[in-house]
């Protein structure tokens, strides 16, 4: 069965699911593929980084609390990251899709680069697909999840900004 891989750093949407699936929505000579989902737990927010996304979105409140706020414990990263899988695999079930997951380190790449790997590799996997937020810096600097997997797998990643049709580089 082909595997279509999700590395996502939120639950996935309504529309996330909507978009992913229809890679392959009316494509009659191509399998239905299985979802393989990741979702990192993040306990190494870059301050700077997240207070420049959120200046450049307009979100003035969300920026100050950034300044003040702290970082969660690896045991509260677990937790959210596992609610956060939890919610993109039951509205990939919810959708008719066949999808498991895992909770990966904070560094997500290695687990994506194994996951590929447990798949066959790079030619097997039908697609990979990486949702985000948009992240002015990492993005502009390209070293944003999706532009670090190409590099890592010599592979096409397709980038999706979180919850909306808009594509990353």
């Amino acid at each position: 069965m082909p595997t279509t891989i999700i590395l996502t750093e939120d639950a996935l949407t309504d529309a996330d699911v909507e978009h992913v699936l229809s890679l392959h929505a009316g494509d009659a000579q191509t399998e239905t593929p299985e979802y393989h989902v990741l979702v990192p737990q993040d306990t190494d927010h870059n301050v700077v980084a997240a207070i420049i996304d959120h200046l450049w979105s307009g979100e003035l409140r969300e920026a100050g609390e950034d300044l003040v706020g702290r970082e969660p414990t690896p045991d509260e990263a677990k937790v959210t990251a596992a609610e956060r899988l939890e919610r993109s695999l039951a509205l990939l079930h919810g959708a008719g899709a066949t999808a498991r997951g895992a909770v990966t380190q904070e560094d997500p790449i290695p687990a994506l680069a194994t996951a590929v790997a447990d798949h066959g590799g790079p030619d097997d996997v039908q697609d990979i697909v990486v949702v985000t937020y948009p992240h002015v810096v990492e993005d502009t600097l390209r070293r944003d999840w999706a532009s670090r997997a190409r590099e890592h797998l010599h592979a096409p990643v397709l980038h999706l900004y979180a919850g909306t049709s808009a594509l990353g580089d």
